[in-house]
């Protein structure tokens, strides 16, 4: 089997299963206990997605708006899931993810990529969910995958002074991290002094500098070698998502592997990202690439080609963060993941929350993206 086919065959549609009855959406907020750039309110609105099928059996989603981070809002997820996808997919076959996909990106229209991911992914996760428990396996055994059986993380450090800063590394190290990310750009000076103070308290750690897009060119070019010699180990999103050359240039320069996010949505232009030599890997979300079914694409691409793959996420709470740690640990990532939902939110809709161990969490090896989630709790806390 060639490697595209291999990639779908666990999910090949059969045909005596239950067809799709409905959709329920409840968008909820997860509170906020820490500063953190993306969130101008002390919440973190998600939206957790029911499937439901004609026998009454479900799979549960979660899409993850930030509209500080991206263009969709909690609004625009509940319309576009009601108004378009959830009609789109009304009595399909829930196995048939990749026909799922391409209904909805027939109902809701690309622009430069897949239009709406964040509203998709809500759906493809429950799917994925629900493919597990009817044939009442894991996502990576569906997948013909052996998952790592934990994920190290890497503690977020966004602070606004540099005595903050080592505050938080320090509540990082009491909650047993070893591994750390700072949030980078626009000041120069200020990211330069952060990542040394960072690696002279935490010299064994891997260390990740994230600019979420917010240099010019001029001035990545500048600092990458700086953060490089102060002891960044990558950079991740240096200039925007549309600024190709500033990535080029970045990459010939070489003083860090450059890592894309923001602007690597779907397999397309990964693809094209990748043939154009703009990027030594990619932080991988699958709350951005419209959920699994293309994250997996995504990371089997990287690997063949021998570049990096990091896992990252939106601050993801409970289903969401599930979900990334089935794909990281499916796929054997091995540098610590910058999965910071437990770090910045309070509560959880789970009969079983998460719990840090040691700097990692397990990956969850239940049925489907093995969670159960609390129905009673999130009907009872959507608004």
């Amino acid at each position: 089997m060639t490697r595209r086919q291999l990639l779908a065959a666990p999910l090949l549609a059969a045909a005596d299963a239950p067809r799709i009855r409905g959709v329920e959406l409840f968008p909820v907020v997860y509170p906020v206990t820490g500063f953190f750039r993306f969130f101008p309110k002390p919440e973190r609105p998600a939206v957790f997605v029911k499937i439901t099928c004609e026998d009454g059996s479900a799979g549960w989603g979660q899409s993850v708006p930030t509209h500080t981070w991206s263009y969709e809002t909690p609004e625009s997820v509940v319309s576009t899931i009601r108004n378009y996808l959830a009609p789109a997919l009304e009595g399909r076959n829930p196995l048939d993810i990749a026909g799922a996909h391409q209904a909805m990106n027939k109902a809701i229209a690309p622009s430069f990529s897949t239009g709406m991911p964040i509203a998709k992914a809500g759906i493809d996760l429950a799917l994925h969910d629900l493919a597990g428990k009817l044939a009442r396996q894991a996502v990576a055994t569906l997948w013909g995958r052996k998952p790592l059986d934990r994920i190290t993380l890497s503690w977020t450090v966004n602070p606004r002074t540099l005595e903050e800063a080592e505050t938080l590394v320090e509540e990082g190290r009491k909650r047993g991290y070893r591994h750390f990310n700072i949030k980078v750009a626009p000041d120069p000076a200020f990211d330069v002094a952060l990542a040394r103070l960072v690696r002279k308290l935490e010299p064994d750690s891997f260390l990740w500098a994230d600019a979420n897009g917010g240099y010019d060119t001029a001035t990545a070019l500048e600092v990458a070698p700086r953060l490089a010699r102060a002891g960044v180990n990558v950079l991740e999103q240096p200039v925007a998502a549309n600024r190709l050359s500033g990535f080029r240039e970045l990459k010939k320069q070489g003083a860090l592997p450059i890592l894309m996010d923001e602007g690597v949505v779907s397999s397309v232009e990964l693809v094209e990202f990748i043939r154009l030599g703009l990027l030594d890997g990619v932080a991988m979300k699958p709350a951005r690439t419209a959920g699994l079914y293309d994250a997996r694409r995504q990371a089997e691409i990287l690997q063949d080609a021998g570049l990096l793959v990091l896992g990252s996420g939106l601050t993801d709470p409970d289903v969401s963060l599930a979900a990334s740690l089935c794909l990281f640990g499916a796929y054997q990532v091995k540098h610590p993941a910058a999965l910071n939902g437990l770090q910045f939110l309070a509560g959880s809709f789970l009969k079983k929350p998460f719990r840090l161990e040691d700097g990692a969490l397990a990956v969850p090896a239940g049925q489907g993206l093995g969670v159960e989630v609390e129905e009673e709790a999130v009907r009872r806390a959507a608004r």
